[in-house]
């Protein structure tokens, strides 16, 4: 089996050393993680501390078998020895061969200028099934359809029940799980869920590649009976879009192994085959993500998830055919319940329906409580926006139905929730309650990818931070094991183009390293034989393939995103060669006298000129394709000279370089106008491009930078003009380039068009268009990311001035630089890098500047205050000069530039305002 390169094991087996004092360290651990399989992880750790300028010197790394065993000093799987290094992210395993299933334990131990540390407390993981022959059962369902199943646009299956009893006959020293139950599963032992996941297990092409999750059950199983339980429901597996993929091979089914070792050192495995139980007459009638779920609880079948019940009716369960041949472990998090919402209103409409107000734009499900009589149906239909009558607007929602129903035992009070699917939403309407449905009936789940939130940002703008609380609600809206472009229509697919920028501002708020590097799998599993990349991965059952260069090659935006971010070279290295595969592809059949000629959407979605339109019809405002294919081309080919270098290519690096300069050649011969200092037709983005991607020869990058600001102010009045790829890069070069005022004013615009527009008109989140209240509701979802492009990014990165300084992956050297727009008088924002948390914080009050900064251990940071002197600046109240470890580094960009270590800072100078 192809072994995997572990994306960032690095922050999954991170421990942290704290209160940092010459030999008096304290360390712990984070996360142990299950299920691996690659036989070389990465391993990471934290030195958090409060002391200045701390940098580590050197390392090492124990690893064995036994916690007992590291407690004694015997690293029967690896010592690394001390190594002199200052290196604390991806330290690669090199130790003794491991194996499947085996538990690893390591510590660290560290040393600093500071002095030597004790070793850190002990952390583990365990890696999964590295082989496929390691997998001893077989693939189980029951492969046909039962009453009530049918096979349609709008597709009906029932969930499948599955169970298996089993006897232990003495105590139990470990048991783990692997599981993959397509399309999604809930797991139960001895009748208690195992594990918090929801909506499990992320999706995949399932015909290419299935994950499975790794569990320690150890503590659920007992001496005696015991007994599994597995509910499947249908997932992408089967219903991956209405009049898309159904078929009966692709009925639910599930690969299932339990290992166990008892006390005395002897082991057995709990596997699935035919000896499984299986119906699906329970009480999930249906189930699909686009139109909802159906409940009858008087079907319930009391018992069956624990030992003793009578399952003789039940089937047995099938051997059926396996979805693909390639089986991994998930190392993203499943989706969990983030947040638990209470609605804000509920209103009685003139027919007798409720509405149901979430004070928000959601995705998730709703949890209510009802009393009535066996067989009382309670209807829950889903949408954004609401009708001038108050009742639900659902033309936005296509096809996708968005209803669940709930059918009660009668008796007492019931409660129930979804199992296998998500509605986008922020409005319910009720019909069929027993009585008068009150607020605190029901609960909203919000339901996304299990990580952290790493990140915050304020400012003194309280419309900015809306603007921004919107964006966060609308990606955190749109992880749901992939990334994907809205959570309520009948679409919801993962649409490459929409977080190419979008996943940069996001990975300061949201911990999502592993989502996206799991989604870079998806992309090369979708990789044709030809190098051709799809538009949509995992690609959706009806052709992604139509070929650009912007959508695909998110591949590559992706990959250094996740470079940069957090500091992963390993994602560099694995994929490397599909991204050459494609960029070459595209090369050899586009490629025309340097120009690439083929592009499918050009700046997609643009300010349309009249309300209704979804698409400008006006072609003062679209850009030439072919300069955006070919600007993005040389680009890409800038971004693959570095990526050949990180991963040994060195070979590729001159052939990447000559055919970049022969097509900056090409592209200004053919789109810049010398006289007018303009590219092609003089929309921003088509001088936008050229000069984010250093197309522009020097002499003229003033002179069409000011063309496009004179575009912005005289024609755009300061609003944004652009679509999905000019917002990509308009915030920080605008802000790159000086003007931050510009940046400003449209970022903060309440009328049309902008996100302040979107704000003004209601939004909780963020609109797919910038007309989104007018346009043709065919294609106007409440709940999209694309147009957020560097919006957030700048808002961390310019505003606040969090960045990692050029060619130092990861933040282990920030450049932090806050940039002042005329109204701003404050920002407070962090984000947790590899090496710790970065913040910034400042606020100008009575013309001074006062900036606290916290910047990790093991890094450093190049400080750009906006002071006219050395002198102008004190530091903890002192003059900056006389502070050790503070390094002055010159006059940039008329700000004072100094470099320091890691700490905490209180700068205050005498603010110097700039000019444009």
């Amino acid at each position: 089996m192809k072994k995997l390169i572990l994306f960032l094991l690095a922050l999954i087996c991170t421990i942290s050393v704290y209160g940092i004092e010459v030999n008096n360290l304290r360390t712990d651990t984070r996360i142990n993680p299950l299920g691996l399989d690659n036989i070389h992880p990465s391993l990471s750790w934290m030195i958090n501390g409060t002391g200045r300028n701390i940098m580590q010197t050197a390392y090492q790394i124990m690893v064995a078998t036994s916690p007992e065993k590291l407690a004694m000093g015997d690293a029967d799987l690896w010592n690394s020895g001390k190594v002199e290094s200052d290196q604390s992210i991806y330290i690669s395993y090199n130790g003794t061969a491991l194996k499947s299933g085996q538990q690893c334990f390591w510590k660290v131990k560290v040393w600093s200028n500071k002095g030597e540390t004790k070793w850190s407390s002990v952390s583990k993981w365990s890696m999964g099934l590295l082989e496929k022959s390691d997998w001893k059962g077989e693939w189980i369902g029951l492969a046909k359809l039962f009453s009530g199943d049918t096979i349609a646009a709008h597709s009906r299956l029932s969930a499948r029940y599955l169970r298996k009893e089993f006897i232990s006959p003495q105590k139990i020293k470990r048991a783990t799980i692997y599981i993959i139950g397509l399309g999604m599963y809930e797991l139960y032992i001895n009748g208690e869920k195992v594990g918090n996941q929801e909506l499990a297990p992320s999706p995949t092409d399932f015909s290419k590649d299935v994950r499975y999750n790794t569990f320690d059950v150890t503590e659920s199983l007992k001496k005696g009976k015991n007994a599994i339980a597995v509910v499947l429901g249908n997932g992408r597996y089967f219903y991956m879009r209405q009049g898309f993929n159904q078929s009966k091979e692709k009925l639910p089914k599930m690969l299932f192994q339990l290992e166990v070792e008892y006390a005395d050192g002897n082991r057995t495995s709990i596997i699935s085959d035919r000896s499984w139980k299986i119906t699906t007459d329970g009480p999930i009638r249906s189930n699909n993500e686009y139109d909802g779920e159906e409940y009858d609880a008087r079907k319930e079948l009391k018992g069956w998830q624990v030992a003793g019940y009578n399952d003789s009716q039940w089937l047995s369960a099938e051997q059926v055919t396996a979805p693909c041949n390639n089986i991994s472990s998930q190392l993203n998090e499943n989706m969990i319940v983030q947040e638990v919402i209470k609605p804000k209103s509920i209103t009685r409409l003139q027919n007798g329906k409720y509405i149901l107000d979430m004070g928000q734009n959601m995705a998730g499900w709703l949890k209510l409580k009802a009393n009535g009589k066996a067989g009382d149906t309670i209807s829950l239909r889903f949408a954004e926006t609401l009708k001038a009558d108050g009742s639900l607007f659902t033309d936005n929602l296509r096809r996708a139905q968005q209803t669940d129903k709930y059918i009660m035992k009668g008796g007492n009070w019931e409660e129930w929730q979804p199992t296998f699917v998500y509605h986008g939403f922020r409005y319910v309407e009720i019909m069929g309650y027993s009585g008068v449905p009150a607020i605190d009936n029901f609960e909203g789940k919000v339901i996304y990818d299990g990580f952290k939130t790493i990140g915050s940002f304020e400012c003194s703008d309280s419309l900015l931070n809306v603007i921004y609380r919107n964006a966060c609600r609308t990606i955190r809206n749109n992880f749901k094991g992939m990334p994907i472009d809205c959570p309520q229509r009948d679409e919801r697919d993962p649409w490459l183009g929409d977080w190419a920028t979008t996943s940069i501002g996001a990975s300061y708020t949201f911990d999502h390293q592993r989502l996206f590097a799991k989604w870079l799998d998806d992309i090369q599993f979708a990789q044709r034989a030809s190098g051709q990349l799809p538009d949509i991965a995992p690609e959706p059952g009806w052709t992604a393939f139509k070929d650009n260069m912007t959508w695909p090659g998110t591949y590559l935006l992706i990959g250094n995103m996740l470079l940069t971010r957090f500091g992963n070279k390993d994602v560099i290295v694995k994929h490397y060669p599909s991204m050459k595969k494609w960029l070459w592809y595209m090369k050899g059949k586009y490629l025309k006298d340097n120009i690439l000629i083929k592009d499918r959407f050009g700046d997609w979605c643009v300010p349309p000129e009249s309300p209704e339109l979804i698409h400008s019809q006006d072609s003062t405002r679209q850009t030439s394709g072919e300069l955006i294919s070919t600007a993005y081309f040389y680009h890409f080919l800038q971004m693959m000279y570095s990526f050949a270098a990180i991963s040994g290519n060195n070979s590729d690096i001159s052939e990447c370089q000559t055919l970049a300069s022969q097509v900056r050649t090409a592209f200004n011969r053919k789109f810049f106008n010398a006289n007018t200092h303009q590219y092609a037709n003089n929309t921003v983005t088509a001088n936008l491009l050229p000069l984010a991607f250093d197309l522009v020869d020097k002499g003229e990058e003033d002179l069409v930078f000011n063309r496009m600001i004179d575009r912005i102010i005289n024609q755009d009045k300061c609003h944004i003009s652009t679509g999905l790829i000019g917002c990509q890069w308009l915030m920080r070069e605008l802000t790159k380039r000086g003007r931050v005022d510009i940046a400003w004013q449209i970022a903060t615009q309440t009328d049309y068009p902008g996100w302040g527009y979107m704000v003004k008109n209601g939004a909780t989140t963020v609109w797919e268009l910038w007309n989104g209240n007018t346009a043709d509701p065919t294609m106007n979802s409440q709940n999209h990311v694309m147009l957020l492009g560097d919006l957030i990014a700048w808002m961390y990165g310019d505003l606040a001035g969090l960045k990692p300084a050029e060619g130092c992956p990861g933040f282990q050297k920030l450049r932090m630089e806050p940039h002042i727009p005329g109204n701003l008088t404050s920002v407070t924002a962090y984000t947790e890098t590899p090496y710790g948390q970065a913040k910034s914080d400042w606020v100008i009050n009575n013309g001074q500047f006062i900036w606290n900064v916290v910047v990790p251990v093991n890094t450093r940071a190049n400080l750009l205050l906006p002071a006219a002197s050395l002198d102008d600046i004190r530091l903890n109240g002192r003059p900056v000069q006389e502070m050790e470890g503070v390094k002055f580094m010159g006059t940039e960009r008329e700000r004072i530039s100094v470099e320091v270590g890691s700490g905490i800072y209180k700068f205050i100078c005498k603010y110097h305002q700039f000019q444009h």
